[in-house]
């Protein structure tokens, strides 16, 4: 090839590069869910289309959000950062006393748009849908003016590339679905009072797990009818842990494990890494999704970002460790700090002197199972696992072996086995360092005035009773 032709033809192949489509990202958010779907082996739900969205792309076991309640958590997907490094780290904090985000710490959505893409979260469906989105952010810090392009799903199709949220509150409570599950035939963790009240709450939650997938249904039917499923990177993941007693709020298994579904468009080539119809056991957090979704996106990842790249050709080492902090829920005050690695999983509790049941307003009002635990312990009525929920006192640091006792019954802390001690220091100087290096900001607690009012500055303090989503 001639030194002319050879110019002409990288010219040719660069320019086709350059020009080379950017993929639409769609993120769909379930609240306060665990990885219950029949793909990922729970029975007596009915998932057909994320199980068939598994099997089409690529479904991860051990994904975890960085907090176990809304606000903390949302916090930190939307930024790539722990929320515990930017002050966003109590729950509902920050909503009027004017605080922002950190010099250098953006939301997704301003990155996405400064690249070019168009945003959106999604509220208003076509009438064929038959619901609405739920439009959530629930931000820990005073958001830019327009932090979205759009909240309408028709003006997706007219400007691409897009980036949207459409947020689905169905596995938030209190459950509406329509009854399918058998109460008697649902399984119950053994922590759990294996109780009429607990069968009917779960599977008052499998049935919001399969109207859930119903409604993704209907997303997948616009999709396809918009001209958009060929082009557009679908992921689903849940927003925090499951809405059950030991799950949201709390730094378990149950509290942080959410799924997490990558579907890649047929039309464009995968990335590195992607394998269409494969399950990956890849340590990963919430915030990692962040910096991967931007990196899809031709964005590189910002300076500082927390979060890590997991696809694609800037794709990072797979991460050892993976870590969730959980601090004032409502007016409920606690400070856990945890981190796990293929293995085990430690907790750190700075509040000790406090019970696991805790007076809390919302759990007691919403989870019928808590008010359960709590009367069985009256009557000691409880297996030694489920009298721990009950228990006056927590803990300082418990220890688990994932392995051989996936629902953390067993805390090694005190176990003689050299295995286990070893875990154990390891982990306390890993969560240690990370706690340094990350710049918790649990350190300071708030004031007992904002601690009153449930993270609320006085003149806006008479709102929060009227306010009861969490």
């Amino acid at each position: 090839m001639s030194p002319l032709r050879l110019f002409g033809f990288l010219l040719l192949t660069l320019t086709a590069s350059a020009e080379a489509p950017r993929p639409n990202i769609l993120w769909l958010i379930a609240e306060d869910f665990g990885p219950h779907l029949g793909c990922y082996g729970t029975k007596e739900v009915a998932t057909p289309v994320l199980d068939a969205m598994a099997a089409r792309g690529m479904r991860f076991t051990r994904y975890y959000t960085t907090a176990p309640v809304c606000s903390p958590s949302r916090s930190a997907f939307n930024t790539g950062m722990y929320q515990t490094t930017i002050g966003a780290h109590n729950h509902r904090s920050h909503r009027d006393d004017g605080y922002t985000l950190p010099k250098d710490v953006k939301l997704i959505s301003e990155r996405m748009r400064e690249a070019g893409y168009f945003t959106a979260n999604v509220r208003q469906l076509p009438a064929e849908a038959g619901f609405r989105g739920a439009g959530k952010t629930d931000w820990n810090f005073l958001p830019p003016e327009k932090p979205f392009d759009s909240d309408q799903w028709d003006d997706l199709k007219a400007h691409q590339p897009f980036y949207a949220q459409l947020n689905f509150q169905e596995t938030h409570r209190t459950f509406h679905a329509p009854a399918h599950a058998d109460p008697a035939k649902v399984e119950i963790p053994p922590y759990y009072p294996d109780h009429e009240i607990t069968r009917k709450d779960w599977a008052g939650y499998l049935d919001a797990a399969t109207e859930l997938d119903r409604k993704i249904g209907k997303v997948m039917e616009l999709l396809k009818r918009d001209g958009l499923l060929e082009n557009t990177v679908i992921c689903f993941v849940g927003d925090n842990g499951q809405a059950h007693v030991r799950g949201k709020q709390f730094c378990y298994e149950e509290g942080l494990n959410v799924p997490f579904i990558l579907q890649w468009p047929a039309a464009l080539a995968a990335p590195r890494g992607f394998v269409s119809g494969s399950v990956s056991d890849r340590l990963l957090m919430s915030i990692d999704l962040t910096a991967t979704s931007l990196n899809l996106a031709g964005v590189p990842k910002p300076a500082g970002m927390q979060g890590q790249v997991f696809l694609g050709m800037n794709a990072e080492p797979a991460r050892q460790y993976v870590f969730g902090a959980r601090d004032r829920c409502d007016e409920t005050v606690f400070r856990l700090r945890t981190v796990r690695d293929v293995r085990y999983r430690y907790i750190r509790n700075f509040t000790p002197d406090r019970p696991f049941l805790q007076a809390n307003a919302y759990k007691e009002k919403q989870y019928p199972v808590w008010n359960l635990i709590k009367e069985l312990a009256a009557q000691d009525k409880l297996t030694p696992a489920q009298a721990v929920l009950a228990a006056p006192t927590m803990p300082e640091e418990e220890l688990y072996d994932m392995q051989s006792d996936p629902h953390e019954i067993q805390n090694l802390t005190q176990s003689s086995k050299p295995e286990h001690q070893e875990a154990l220091e390891r982990l306390r100087g890993v969560l240690t360092q990370w706690i340094e290096e990350t710049n918790d900001q649990g350190r300071v607690p708030e004031s007992e005035e904002v601690v009153k009012n449930a993270g609320q500055t006085k003149p806006q303090a008479a709102k929060v009773k009227k306010r009861k989503k969490d």
